[in-house]
């Protein structure tokens, strides 16, 4: 059998084909018996009939096939998305650059039981804790505490959120605070089949960078051709914007998540840059940690830098500086930067 034929035979285009025309309604049998065939060479004969049927017939079918049913996207299944949703769009460019309604009276007091520390009961399913580990892992750049919520083998996607000044790995998993919305992406990568970290890290330089490296790099090989989103609120960017730069780690990546976050130009010359991994800012359009107008200058860099780049904007209109981790749809933009890339 030819290389070609071994290969055809191998793809799973070509099985349906195959399957299908072995139904009633079709004969893909070569005759029993071939006119001028000495008994000994039947089996090469049938065998030169099939390439030729696999080269004139089927492999224009499996071709078609292949164009007409393109790979499909991974995609995240739906959780809470009615009570998640941006309230309104106010002005847009597309879907690259969107202008969100925020109004603190029914974004933060009649959504949370307790203002800014505990959201109402229907925002959150606390049932996904039974798959919550506190974990330290050893690693030659030290040893690493996080918290895992679900599968820490075998995963579907992996998702990880980098605090800010002052945080810690706990603040990625309370269920209550910033809306409930910690607890939302906790139960859309358990429901998802994938695995979702918080982690402690040294600082906000390389040393910490290092560390989430080796926790990305450890995870991603228990998990074999999972994609990687890392998350990165306030401070934390700094640790995004270090991993873009480390030509390892930026193998790795699959999407990058400023949250009310810093710019950094060095990025534009990053390995991560060069490679087109997705990048999402939400802003606060009162943001007085980090002005918005020098996050809205960067982001529109990187268009100019490189127009068609995979990038988005969120700007949370009248929000502050935790308004993105409270608002950010996690779904809706994870699932754009699982189809990009």
């Amino acid at each position: 059998m030819s290389v070609l034929t071994k290969g055809l035979l191998a793809s799973q285009p070509l099985v349906m084909v195959l399957n299908a025309f072995k139904s009633k309604s079709h004969s893909f049998a070569p005759p029993s018996v071939l006119p001028d065939s000495p008994a000994g060479q039947r089996g090469a004969t049938c065998s030169a009939w099939l390439q030729v049927s696999i080269r004139h017939f089927v492999l224009p079918l499996v071709l078609a096939a292949s164009v007409a049913s393109p790979a499909h996207a991974q995609t995240l299944a739906p959780y809470k998305d009615d009570l998640f949703a941006y309230p309104a769009i106010l002005s847009s460019e597309g879907d690259t650059y969107r202008v969100v309604d925020y109004q603190e009276m029914r974004d933060i007091n009649e959504r949370d039981q307790v203002p800014e520390r505990r959201v109402q009961g229907k925002y959150v399913s606390t049932g996904v804790r039974k798959v919550q580990q506190d974990l330290v892992l050893r690693t030659d750049a030290g040893e690493i505490r996080h918290v895992a919520v679900g599968k820490t083998e075998g995963a579907s996607v992996i998702v990880l959120y980098l605090h800010g000044q002052g945080g810690s790995r706990k603040q990625g998993v309370d269920d209550f605070t910033f809306g409930g919305n910690f607890n939302r992406i906790k139960n859309l990568m358990v429901a998802n089949g994938g695995l979702y970290l918080s982690p402690d890290f040294s600082d906000f330089g390389d040393k910490g960078v290092s560390e989430v490296a080796a926790l990305i790099e450890h995870y991603a090989a228990q998990s074999p051709g999972a994609k990687v989103v890392v998350a990165c609120g306030s401070m934390g960017g700094a640790l995004c914007w270090g991993l873009a730069r480390d030509a390892g780690a930026a193998k790795q990546l699959s999407g990058l998540m400023l949250l009310g976050s810093l710019w950094e130009d060095g990025f534009l010359k990053s390995p991560a840059f060069a490679a087109k991994v997705p990048v999402f800012f939400a802003q606060g359009s009162k943001d007085p940690v980090f002005p918005v107008e020098k996050q809205e200058a960067f982001f529109r860099s990187i268009l100019a830098k490189k127009p068609g780049y995979p990038v988005r904007f969120v700007r949370f209109e009248t929000g502050t500086h935790g308004t993105p981790i409270r608002m950010t749809d996690w779904r809706e933009t994870l699932n754009w930067m699982l189809a990009a890339r």
